[in-house]
């Protein structure tokens, strides 16, 4: 049998860049697995179920969370949302890596569940930066960018909790240096 592949989680706050550095990243490896989440809420137009989110109903996912199926689980806005176990455990035994792309609580459940899991920051360069990414996104009004600044401020103080920090200065050095990080495992 041959080598097991990696589990590594990515999260920092909404406006870091998450999406746009992983995106970069995988793009360039043919190793790693994204991991597709299941959530309770209702599709996005142009979401599709099992490549943006495995789309369950509320009964099925307090399933999954009373049979462990679920690495880890939260529940934001009335919806629930979580990364299904088995699928990652396949992937990671098939020598595959698997990268998770979630939330700080989610991250801390993974590493409990899963020791060896490689936890990874991805941070703005400043506060003022990542105002300006959400504002500039005009998508969202003032008490929601308000509410999200709140909550990176709080996230980044658990980013002495991770195995490594990455700066999102520039999108490419990001992903080239998050990249780096799955060598060091590969």
């Amino acid at each position: 049998m041959g080598k097991s592949g990696q589990l590594f989680v990515v999260s920092g706050p909404s406006g870091a860049g998450k999406s746009t550095v992983i995106g970069k990243m995988m793009a360039h490896r043919d190793d790693v697995s994204f991991s597709v989440s299941v959530t309770t809420r209702a599709p996005r137009p142009g979401e599709v179920d099992g490549v943006d989110y495995y789309f369950v109903t509320r009964e099925r996912y307090d399933e999954l969370v009373r049979e462990g199926g679920l690495l880890e689980h939260a529940v934001f806005a009335g919806n629930g949302y979580g990364t299904p176990r088995q699928p990652v455990l396949e992937t990671l035994a098939s020598g595959r890596h698997v990268l998770l792309d979630i939330e700080v609580q989610g991250a801390a459940q993974v590493k409990e569940a899963m020791s060896d899991t490689v936890t990874i920051f991805l941070a703005p360069p400043t506060l003022e930066e990542l105002e300006r990414r959400l504002r500039s996104r005009g998508t969202e009004s003032d008490e929601k960018i308000r509410q999200r600044l709140d909550t990176a401020r709080r996230e980044l103080l658990q980013a002495k909790n991770y195995d490594y920090l990455v700066v999102n200065d520039d999108p490419d050095r990001a992903a080239a240096e998050l990249s780096a990080i799955l060598d060091r495992y590969s």
